[in-house]
């Protein structure tokens, strides 16, 4: 077995409590249990567990006490922002056969007994499992996390649990005498969205969600959003038509709408094939993120044969991270950027935040470049010379940063930078491989210049961010590829181009966490190096149209674009409010033609018919971006 830079580590400081660990009879995974990287301060250790393979009877309730020490940094409590509790694992969220009545939802099943447990105490879960009816060997996984902050590493457990006839059942001294159970006739059933079956009404209609595409989502405001979930029929009749509704008084505070929508209220209608009783259902549908900034719950209603499914809901949780309005007015951070003067300007840096360190990566990084390069340190300070293809290892814990160049674990309060010497270099994060944890077809953890590894407390995250001049940047830009043609390429890059450049001047996106875009679509999707070579074309695109952004009088213009139109864009005020002079909504005459539905919030360049102005038409990318963006003026701002 080979270690980790995290895991040799953890392992000096803690080799005596393996032992311990090692004798606990359940099914745990050593690597997770005492090896992994302790994450923002949380760790943990089981000391004591039920019996593998303990007997419920079929229907029944029991509590099983588990107990973990904790041995990060931070104080466990079961309340206040970071309080901590059991959730389904293996996957995330997953609906469990054993939820008990006194779960706080679906996912998670108990909250840490104690209200304070420091560092090296003992922590305790009480953990409620009612049977299912159906008698078998169940394995049923969990795992602790400190809520909005952590899945605390050594946490996860798996109970091997066997249901039988109430006749067969044998005590364990492992399971909490049964005057601790909650009665399941003791407790009145809530309205439920997760795991709970609505209480069957008198129209036989009960439904609860096992499934979901995310348990929350992160967007920008007026981002289209497809979501999925999968809807148990809980109740007695069989399921002909489904709908999904918003508000049955249009959209109530949040406007979600999109256009769809088969009406103001009716999100998706599916009369395809029926759902019996005990049947799963898969509904998608399609809403847009609130316009405003900010923290939002999207509720949405099932209706089944024309009745709304009484005690039940659809909600969603949606932080929309830069409102429309908000950005539009963002003041300048960048004065000398202004396009008053007809001077040219220096070459922008971007920043990117292209990886988030967590347990995709095992919580630690590793990367190399393919010419010789520097490790450095926030500061400029030098903390080794790398010679090209070298590796070197580095993870975040307790305000240091860890890293390996060969010479053993070294550690610096300093967030790291990883320099190559030399121009046109590309360095690797070697253990992040899109095909491996996002079914991707390509690696893509390539990319050009400089990247950086730095934690926020904005948000307790530590992320990889790639440095590099704005035309690089738009060469790994994903948002179309070498096939289209040329001239829309050449529109798409220029106001990409703009859009990016107009937040680098306003720091108006992630400030708070060092960088101005994040490489994924609720910014712009971009791939790096890899998806450059891929699209070469894509890179003469940017060449052709080197510097040149679109401006209003005299200053850098938001350019909005999205992936296709109903047969009109959309005015900037009809989706986000305000009035902006230069986003108007214009005919798209060939999306009409083609039957197309809208794609994306609608405002501003269609990237379909752009295409087809580009394709159809024989419009030059100049004309393109003029004939969406009214009034405007393309200048070169910089060689």
């Amino acid at each position: 077995m080979s270690f980790t830079l995290a895991q040799e580590f953890h392992a000096v400081l803690t080799r005596a409590v393996f032992v311990v660990a090692a004798t606990i009879f359940i099914t745990l995974s050593l690597a997770d249990v005492a090896q992994a990287a302790p994450t923002r301060g949380f760790e943990a250790l089981i000391v004591s567990a039920p019996r593998q393979g303990f007997e419920i009877a079929a229907g029944e309730t029991q509590t099983v006490t588990l107990q973990f020490q904790n041995i990060g940094t931070a104080a466990w409590g079961n309340s206040g922002k970071k309080y901590v509790s059991a959730y389904t694992y293996a996957p995330k969220y997953r609906a469990s056969h054993f939820r008990a009545d006194n779960w706080k939802d679906f996912t998670q099943a108990a909250v840490l007994k104690e209200a304070r447990v420091p560092p090296n105490i003992k922590g305790t879960i009480e953990l409620s499992l009612k049977a299912p009816l159906t008698p078998g060997e169940y394995r049923e996984t969990f795992r602790l996390a400190a809520e909005d902050t952590a899945w605390i590493p050594g946490s996860e457990f798996t109970l091997v649990i066997k249901v039988s006839s109430p006749s067969s059942v044998t005590p364990t001294s492992f399971v909490t005498p049964p005057s601790s159970v909650i009665p399941a006739a003791s407790v009145t059933p809530a309205p439920s969205t997760d795991g709970t079956p609505s209480p069957v009404s008198s129209s036989g209609l009960s439904a609860t969600i096992l499934l979901r595409s995310a348990k929350e989502i992160t967007a920008e405001a007026g981002q289209e959003i497809r979501y999925r979930v999968g809807v148990k029929n809980t109740g007695t009749v069989v399921w002909k038509t489904r709908e999904i509704r918003s508000d049955d008084l249009g959209i109530a505070s949040v406007n979600t709408k999109h256009p769809s929508w088969v009406s103001a209220n009716k999100v998706a209608v599916v009369s395809a094939g029926e759902v019996k009783p005990g049947g799963l259902d898969l509904l998608e549908f399609t809403f847009t993120a609130p316009p405003s900034k900010g923290k939002h719950v999207v509720s949405y209603k099932l209706a089944v044969n024309d009745t709304i499914v009484p005690n039940f809901s659809i909600d969603i949780p949606v932080e929309v991270t830069t409102g429309a309005q908000e950005a539009l007015e963002s003041p300048m951070v960048v004065p000398s950027s202004s396009v008053t003067a007809d001077i040219l300007l220096a070459e922008p840096i971007v920043r990117i935040g292209v990886l988030i360190v967590d347990e995709e990566t095992d919580n630690q990084v590793e990367i190399s470049c393919n010419t010789a390069w520097n490790l450095m340190d926030g500061e400029g300070g030098l903390l080794g010379q790398m010679q090209a293809n070298q590796m070197v290892r580095a993870f975040y814990k307790n305000q240091r940063y860890y890293f390996n160049r060969g010479q053993g674990i070294e550690q610096t309060h300093k967030y790291l930078r990883f320099i190559p010497t030399s121009n046109d270099a590309v360095c690797t994060i070697e253990n992040f491989d899109r095909r491996r944890t996002r079914n991707a077809g390509f690696a893509d953890n390539q990319f050009r210049d400089v990247l950086e590894f730095r934690y926020n407390s904005a948000k307790n995250r530590a992320w990889i961010i790639n440095e590099l001049p704005m035309e690089e940047y738009l060469y790994g830009l994903a948002e179309t590829s070498n096939i289209s043609h040329q001239e829309f390429k050449k529109s798409l890059v220029t106001v990409a181009r703009t859009y990016a450049h107009y937040h680098v001047e306003r720091a108006s996106k992630h400030a708070k966490e060092f960088f101005h875009m994040n490489a994924s679509a609720d910014d712009q999707v971009y791939k790096g190096y890899g998806h450059e070579v891929r699209h070469p074309r894509i890179r003469e695109a940017v060449e052709d149209t080197r510097g040149v952004l679109t401006t209003y009088n005299n200053a850098t213009a938001i350019t909005p674009y999205f992936s296709r139109s109903d047969g009109r864009t959309r005015d900037w005020s009809e989706v986000w409010g305000g009035s902006v002079a230069w986003v108007k909504s214009v005919p798209a005459p060939c999306d009409a033609r083609k039957g197309r539905t809208l794609w994306g919030h609608g405002v501003g360049m269609s990237a379909s018919e752009a295409l087809c102005l580009a394709d159809e038409s024989g419009k030059k990318w100049d004309e393109i971006v003029h004939y969406f963006f009214t009034g405007i003026e393309l200048k070169k701002r910089w060689n």
